[in-house]
């Protein structure tokens, strides 16, 4: 996958974690802000070693 469309990917996710937040879904929620965080800061971890 290219850097884009791990950037979208990242980003839908972020999207989709505050949709379940404002809809109830807190378990849901956490979880795809959990996985968008990690997502984010795996990125830009090796973006920068390179």
């Amino acid at each position: 996958m290219s850097d884009f469309t791990k950037d979208v990917f990242t980003g839908l996710m972020f999207l989709i974690g505050i949709l379940g937040f404002i809809s109830g879904e807190f378990i849901v929620s956490s979880t795809l802000f959990a996985a968008s965080a990690i997502s984010s800061n795996v990125l830009m971890t090796r973006r920068l070693s390179k």
